[in-house]
């Protein structure tokens, strides 16, 4: 279909995801559907084009997988026009949405709200997922720009109850353009709505633009974080202090945060941009010491920011994007050559000077434009894009380091975790959630869903030395499918701490396979997950964040472990698809034995008494039974 500066309604072939479409310079009127669709969308694209052309296509991929692809093409340079995309659906047994904003719950806001998903290159990710009351998928749409910004939204309309969707793209100023191609996956498939979603993170991954930066081992092994135990306040001493408690803990790595680049104490970035070891003066000692008790160190920076108060901001003086007047530091603009340089140079010195295995780059969803942006490459510009300069700047980053330090790491957080991040950095954190176990546990669950083999790590957790042992493991087993990231002094917490933090790092340790490559399931979208598993071969690791029903359905499995996560005692669990005889051993939160015997599953519902924190392993031992039926 071919459209300019006209009004035009055109009805795709049945069999695909067909889409009546209109594209017009004007509020357009109601597009009927196409019979013999395999939805019951009406779907309308809808924009001013100006000058440009378009085209647009569907491809069904599979049943009820389709791909519409969107062109628009210009015969001189031209600003790209905003358009979007838009359709609705009667909500019927939809329960939830579910989007990548670390901060938002699952309901689905009225038409009336301005509630949306915005994504760009250096923030979140262009997919939104509807899911029913049994956790299935009803819908997962997911663009394959993930550089340029976009705005995605689903809200329920009160007069008809339909849920009205929309992609709007070009939603900020955007340099001159003769041609653009987008796709849009369209997903109503019957499936988990988590499959869903993991099946858009493979979609992207398998685009040569947003191909993910290889994983290193060490990238999965537990880690301790000084921001939470130190904030600022660090030193040598007391930092490999702490490297030796948790080496022997079964840790593999440590991340010196915020603080060993500056005296200054007030978590402003006044006086950040320099870099230079003010507070762990002599910083290759300690990465080797680090070395020498077996871990890995990785070293923070904030991307962006160059401090007012800093050499750096006189430095580039006129090449910021923007000054933070609350953080006291300037942004600096990553389309110039000599800023890209700067930050390259810091990150290589303290990789290939100071032994460094990665990097903490924090902050680089800062980089963004806005309607005060001059998008020309023009003095001294290369880049007209904001987002295309820090395509650049990192891919240049993640390149240089990988040929010093072919398995170094590169953290980043929420929200910068798209599928163009995955090109640039190989660990992923939940945010920050200080002592909040249960978002830690629905934050570190979300990134899974879109993190493929990227490692996804649990921000740091904490709490209060005075917190009873098995209150304190809950921290640890809401984030057991990610790996963990401790940050509390532990040369100051009970020795009861200590040994339940020596059990559960074995643990996870011991089945570090199962819990991050095992197929990840979760269970109760609307209350944030009180039920995940993964599940590899025939073994089976559950943790129970609630007291429900665990339902083993699996005649193949032969060994399951149900964590009991919660501070009742009672795991109940329904063998409906299993009939064996089990070894059955219960362990407390300190890896001691409470109970052994023998339990005979056999398609009944089962009660175990299990500690607070503690844990239940079961282990088949007649092999030649045969499944219920």
């Amino acid at each position: 279909m071919r459209q300019k500066n006209d009004q035009n309604e055109k009805r795709f072939h049945p069999g695909c995801w067909c889409v009546a479409v209109l594209l017009t310079q004007f509020q357009p009127a109601a597009a009927e559907v196409a019979p013999g669709c395999l939805t019951a969308f009406d779907v309308r694209l809808i924009g001013e084009i100006g000058q440009f052309a378009s085209d647009l296509s569907c491809n069904e991929v599979a049943d009820e997988l389709n791909v519409v692809t969107i062109v628009l093409r210009g015969e001189r340079p031209a600003a790209p026009p905003r358009f979007s995309l838009e359709w609705s659906q009667p909500s019927i047994d939809i329960a939830g949405i579910w989007t990548p904003l670390y901060d938002e719950d699952n309901v689905i806001p009225p038409d009336w709200s301005d509630r949306h998903l915005e994504s760009t290159l250096t923030r979140q990710a262009p997919v939104l997922t509807l899911f029913g009351h049994d956790d299935g998928n009803r819908l997962t749409f997911a663009v394959s720009d993930a550089m340029n910004p976009l705005r995605l939204s689903a809200r329920i309309r009160e007069e008809d109850a339909r849920i009205y969707h929309a992609i709007e793209f070009f939603t900020e100023p955007h340099p001159a353009i003769t041609e653009y191609t987008v796709e849009i996956r369209i997903d109503t498939r019957p499936v988990p709505f988590y499959e869903a979603i993991a099946a858009v993170a493979e979609w992207w991954a398998s685009m040569p633009v947003y191909e993910p930066a290889d994983v290193p081992d060490a990238a999965r092994q537990p880690m301790y974080s000084t921001w939470y135990s130190y904030h600022q306040s660090i030193d040598s001493e007391s930092l490999l202090a702490e490297v030796d408690v948790a080496s022997k803990l079964g840790f593999g790595a440590i991340i010196v945060d915020d603080g060993w680049q500056t005296t200054d104490a007030n978590r402003g970035y006044a006086f950040t941009g320099d870099w230079q070891p003010e507070r762990l003066t002599d910083i290759e000692a300690f990465v080797n010491a680090v070395h020498a008790r077996g871990m890995k160190a990785l070293l923070w920076y904030s991307l962006p920011f160059v401090g007012e108060n800093s050499e750096a901001a006189k430095q580039f003086d006129g090449k910021y994007l923007r000054y933070r007047e609350s953080l006291g530091a300037y942004v600096l603009d990553p389309r110039y050559p000599d800023v890209r340089r700067f930050l390259i140079d810091h990150y290589v010195r303290a990789v290939r000077d100071w032994g460094w295995d990665g990097l903490k780059l924090d902050f680089i969803d800062q980089f963004v434009s806005d309607e005060t942006t001059e998008l020309t490459a023009a003095n001294g510009r290369d880049h007209a894009s904001v987002y295309a300069a820090v395509d650049t700047l990192m891919t240049e980053v993640i390149d240089t380091l990988t040929a010093i330090n072919p398995e170094v790491m590169i953290e980043f957080r929420q929200r910068y975790t798209g599928p163009a991040m995955r090109k640039y950095g190989n660990l992923f954190r939940a945010t920050d959630i200080p002592n909040g176990a249960v978002t830690n546990r629905f934050r570190v669950a979300n990134l899974r869903f879109l993190s493929g083999e990227t490692a996804v790590h649990s921000d740091m957790f904490m709490w209060h030395p005075d917190e009873p042992a098995e209150v304190a493991a809950l921290q640890f087993l809401n984030v057991l499918f990610s790996v963990p990231q401790l940050s509390v002094r532990l040369n100051e917490i009970p020795e009861s701490h200590l040994e339940m933090i020596r059990h559960y790092t074995a643990y996870w340790n011991a089945n570090r396979a199962v819990l991050l490559s095992g197929d990840f399931a979760a269970f109760g979208a609307m209350s944030r997950y009180p039920l995940l598993q993964a599940t590899l071969g025939g073994r089976r690791i559950v943790a129970a964040y609630a007291d429900r029903v665990i339902a083993l359905d699996e005649p193949g499995l032969v060994s399951i472990d149900v964590v009991n996560a919660k501070r009742s005692r009672a795991v109940m669990i329904d063998a409906a698809g299993i009939n064996g005889l089990f070894d059955v051993v219960v362990l407390d939160c300190f890896g001691e034995v409470a109970s052994r015997s023998q339990r005979r599953l056999n398609g009944d519902v089962h009660r175990f008494e299990v500690p607070p924190s503690g844990l239940i392993t079961l282990r088949r031992s007649d092999q030649g039974s045969e499944p219920a039926r």
